[in-house]
Parts: C-alpha cells; structure tokens; sequence
C-alpha cells in the first residue's frame, strides 16, 4: 500500500469506534493499529509530531499544533496547563503553553476540539535531540558492529524515538506521515513518522550514532531522552539549507551550483519526457513480442505520469530542509547532531568551496528553524572509505575531495569557535576505519558525540573530556616546522607519530618524521621534551612551508591527546591549495574544474611518482646506512 493513500473514512470509523463517553471522543494512536496516516487529516487533528510516547522538550515553552476546521475552537491541557485558539482561514492551529520541569512519570495531551478530543498518552517531559545527515548517520543499530549486543540490552522505557519519513520539497511541508516506507537501499519497508518507547524490538532501526548518543546522555543526566532522527542517505549540504539562504549566500561556487539547477529546470519539459518514456516502452514491448517472450500484464500498460524533473531531486537545493526539518519547525529541542558529507565530495575543490560556505548557513538555518540562535549543534566529520593510506601509497592516497570536506567541516568548527560559540561541537571519525564507505564502527562515533553534549550541556565538563588537541601556533624554522599544540599528544600505543605531510613551494607533499621538540635537560642531564610540540622534518622537503594532517580518506595517522582520552588530532592543514594544483605544474598554468579523467589519471600519475621517488630515496637510505655499519665493524 502506498503511504498517504489510506482511506479516511476508515480512520474516522476506527476513532469513532474509540468513543470514552456519548460526548467525547478520544483518538488514541496505538503503536500496532497505524498503518498509514496522513500528514495532515480530516477535521481536528494534530501535527504527527505529538503523539504517544512521544518525549516533550523541558525547560521551555511548549508549542503544539495542527489543524481544524476553519474558526473552530482549540483548547490542549498538558501537565496542568491549558491553552486555547481558534482555527484558521487554511484549518490550522497553534497554541503555546508554559515550559514546565523533567518528569519521567507519564503524562497525557488532550486537544479538544468542538466535538472531540484528541487524547495522547504516555507522554515523558526530558531532552530532545534532532539527528541529521546521510546514510552513516540514519545507518540502523541492527547492521552496525556490536549492534546485537546493543539491540538486547537496549531496554530504556525512558527513551523514545522518531524517525522521520523521507520528504522533499521544494514547497515547505507543514507535516509528516506516519507510514511503513520502502528503501530501495535496504530493499525492504521501514515503519516511519511513529514515536516509540526504546525496546530491543524498536531500536533496531534506529540510527546506531543515535542511539549510543542517546543511552549515554540518558544514563548520565537521569531525564528522558526523544531522538528524532531526519536523515537521508545519499543527500548533500544545500539540499539539507533552504533556498531562501543559499540564493543570499555571496560565494561563487554557490551560485553556480544553484544556476546549475536553475538551468536544468528551465530545461525540463515533462511532455517531452513522457512521450520519450512512452517510445522507449513500445520499443520494449516490440522487441519483447518478437522474441516471443511473454509480457506480464502490469507491464504492457503504457507511462502515463508527468514527472517532476530536476525539483524532484532529493539533492535539489532546499528539498530535504523543506520536507524533513521544516515539519519540525518551532519544536523545542535541546539541539542536534550532524554527520554528512560524502555527497558533496564528487566535484572536487569546486565542490570543497561550496561545502565550506555553505555548511555554517546551514547550520544556522537550523538553529532558526527551532527558534534558538544558540542551540546546541554536534558536527560529526566525515568517516573513511577506501583502502588504507601507507607509506608506500601516501601521496597518491591525498588526492581525494572527500578528505578536504572533512576538513572544511573542521574548519567551521573553529570558526564558530573563534567567534565565541560555546554550544558548537566536533568529533573526529577518520580513526574508526573500515574499506567500506558505511564504516560499522558507529558506536565509538555516537560515544564520541556524547562526550560532548555531556560536557557542554549536562555539567560533565570537569569529568569528561570532549576536544580535540588543537593547533595554536605554527613555525617554519630552517628544515622544518614547528606545531605548538594546546594539550599533550602521543600515539596511544606510543610508537612513531604518524599521519602528517608536509611541503615546499613545490607543493610536493611527502609524509613526515615527527620529533618532540627539546625543552632543557634534567637535573640528571638527560633531555627532555615538551609534548605539546611536535617537530616536522622531511628528506624529501628541504624548505617545508605547509602541512597537512590526516589527508586521506582512510588515512596513516595516529596522533591523539595523551591519555586514555580517545581524543584524534582532526585533519587539517596550513595550505589553501586546490587540489588540483598539488603537486605544482602537473596540469600547467590553465587547471580547468571540474577535473577531466584525463587530468585526474595526469596528477594520480604524478602522485605515484612522488611516492616511487620517495620509496627509492629511502632504500638508497638504508643501503647506504648498512654499508657504513659494515665498515665500522670490519
């Protein structure tokens, strides 16, 4: 069955069938009799937002919506409190009451109308937490590693979880449905737009990151905790921004990007396509008939539909914002947590540029749309994809864009940071490696996430640690560089730092030896180091002017704050190179980008040449070092 197609006269008998008294009646929602519900219903009906089991934001007004009939009279009591509207001129209705405390004790919402009421059970008062992203943020707990574990444990009748049903734009949609929804990723349905009470049965679908996010903040803080879950897989930056402030954002990749669309819209014409649909469907069916193979009959009948071309496009600018996140708008929440990224990795730096002037509008379309220009914002950086980084493969292993969005994402965490935002958060995922793009490791990156709004949020500061070591000064000195750091770093299984790259005028990265620098000696003359200060040398870069940390997808490196702090140094670099012209003059003076494949294989080329130029210097290195052991020993 088809979502939103459920019959309303069913609906209205099976509410009728739940009549409390001859004069009210109460619509209760039962987690195992929904089957579809529409966004927005007939007569008095409330946003699929609020229902049972759902959790309510503490500590700030409580605003509660939905629709009637035109001037009927609204009144909701929640908690004691009571507030009432009347219905507008399109049906809809808003109503605000009073912030009240945590409660962990059920409670029920009545909305009463002018001739019934809307009853909503089970109703916890805590924190609500609005996850976002792709596909390793919506990633479900049943196919993570350590996911079974997780899934019988996950007993938390204080917890209560949403996810939100795919929805686009490019108008704003004023609800949800709640629906059994297919994934063509899965290739199964998903039961979606339903609030559940957190059970070893519910959790299963539910995003991994999420859930191990909400566990710890739960057990932590003693409040309920409601995850509403609106990511997407496969979606980008801007289609996660709405249009209105990505058409005010004064950056030229960003206008491109949007003229890009604007041109393919234009472009689209819907006859043309259904009468190409309706050729090519004849040619299947001739050619089918005269290789005398039998057509099924749901296949003879001919495409009929007009189709939405280019703004039907989940990536379109603005889709996803308008059909996931504006639904929410003007919940109170306590704030969000972000992981994203891999889809706007496939343009290059053209694509890096767009991201790192989009992604803080985006950020603060969010903390708009939840009326809170302060709200709590958790970024989670791109996790890997690919086969590992080695010494063997390092340079050629940097040429990927998906490595610059990771430190873009960065990037705008210390912008905010610098700028004085105290409620921004970042956690590094680039060491929980796998091959695969949808690396399982997630329960680590929701641990991660946890330890910051533990910290920042919930009074933990003094007993968890959340930030990364962060850079504060950089030094070029003769052969090499100096990094002053803010905090001790080591490798946690204290061998040789590994993970930086660093370059000359040439723009020729080559990993780098990483030392402590020598702070004195001690009263027994031995030397000592100052771990805060790392050192960076290379033979292969006499005159370093750069450095880049953590540059590839499934990178070479190691470098943590000392301690059992699990604490990564996040990728980033001292350069603002484009990609495409590192190393230098590979592709002369004129770099067109988009890259060609033709350019792409020219600098991969290159790239391999810096690594077998390197591997060779290294092994001349050794030959010539045994050569002289051999001599002082004869």
């Amino acid at each position: 069955m088809k979502p939103n197609f459920w019959p309303c006269f069913f609906l209205t008998a099976f509410l009728f069938a739940t009549l409390l008294t001859p004069t009210a009646l109460a619509q209760r929602m039962p987690r195992e009799d929904v089957v579809d519900v529409p966004a927005i219903g007939e007569g008095l009906c409330v946003s699929n937002l609020f229902q049972t089991n759902m959790v309510l934001q503490r500590d700030k007004a409580i605003k509660v919506w939905g629709w009637a009939d035109p001037g009927e009279q609204v009144t909701v009591e929640f908690a004691g409190e009571r507030a009432s509207t009347k219905a507008g001129k399109n049906r809809d209705w808003k109503v605000t009451l009073p912030a009240v405390p945590a409660s962990g004790s059920p409670q029920q919402m009545f909305v009463q109308g002018k001739e019934k009421t809307l009853v909503l059970d089970n109703i916890l008062v805590g924190d609500v937490w609005v996850l976002g992203g792709q596909s390793n943020m919506e990633f479900e707990l049943a196919k993570v590693e350590n996911g079974n574990l997780e899934m019988i444990s996950a007993n938390f009748p204080k917890i209560r979880i949403l996810t939100v049903p795919y929805g686009q734009g490019p108008e704003i949609k004023q609800g949800f449905a709640r629906l059994h929804e297919w994934s063509d990723w899965f290739g199964r349905h998903f039961r979606k737009g339903d609030w559940d009470v957190c059970t070893p049965e519910t959790v299963r679908e539910l995003s991994a990151i999420g859930y191990v996010f909400a566990r710890r903040v739960h057990k932590a803080s003693n409040v309920p905790i409601g995850i509403i879950d609106a990511s997407r897989g496969g979606t980008t930056v801007e289609t996660w921004t709405p249009m209105d402030v990505l058409r005010a954002i004064d950056s030229e990749p960003t206008k491109a990007m949007l003229a890009r669309f604007d041109k393919e819209v234009a472009q689209w014409d819907p006859q043309a396509d259904l009468e190409k649909r309706i050729a090519n469907h004849r040619q299947r069916l001739e050619k089918q008939t005269k290789e005398g193979k039998p057509i099924p009959d749901d296949r003879k009948q001919e495409p009929s539909d007009l189709r939405p071309g280019p703004i039907g496009n989940h990536n379109y600018p603005g889709n996803c914002f308008a059909g996931m996140i504006a639904p929410l708008e003007g919940l109170s929440v306590r704030g969000a947590i972000f992981h994203q990224g891999y889809n706007n990795a496939f343009d290059g730096s053209v694509g890096v540029e767009m991201y790192r002037d989009v992604f803080p509008e985006m950020i603060r379309s969010w903390r708009q749309a939840f009326a809170e220009p302060e709200m709590p914002f958790g970024i989670l950086a791109l996790c890997t994809d690919g086969y590992p980084q080695t010494r063997d493969n390092y340079c050629e292993k940097m040429f990927n864009a998906g490595i610059e969005i990771r430190a873009a994402q960065y990037q705008t965490f210390l912008d905010f940071c610098n700028a004085g935002d105290v409620n921004i958060g970042f956690v590094s995922t680039h060491d929980l490696r796998r091959r695969w793009y949808h690396p399982q490791l997630k329960l680590p990156a929701g641990e991660r996430i946890a330890r910051w709004a533990l910290a920042t949020q919930y009074g933990f500061e003094r007993e968890v640690q959340w930030k990364p070591p962060m850079l504060v000064s950089l030094e070029r000195r003769d052969g090499s560089l100096l990094l002053r750091l803010d905090t001790d770093v080591s490798d946690p299984e204290d061998g040789a730092i590994q993970g930086f790259a660093i370059a000359g005028e040439d723009r020729k990265f080559h990993p780098a030896d990483v030392v402590y620098a020598e702070k004195g000696t001690d009263d027994r003359g031995r030397l000592q180091y100052d771990r805060k200060q790392l050192v960076l040398t290379s033979s292969m870069v006499p005159n370093p002017i750069h450095f880049r940390y953590a540059w590839g997808r499934n990178p070479l490196a190691n470098l943590q704050a000392t301690g059992n702090k699990d604490l990564p140094f996040a990728t980033q670099r001292s350069d603002d190179w484009p990609m495409e012209e590192v190393p230098l003059g590979v592709l002369g003076d004129n770099v067109i980008r988009p890259l060609s494949r033709s350019d792409r294989s020219k600098i991969i080329q290159a790239l391999r040449e810096q690594d077998r130029d390197r591997r060779l210097k290294e092994a001349q290195q050794v030959i010539e070092a045994k050569g002289e052991t051999e001599l002082l020993n004869r």
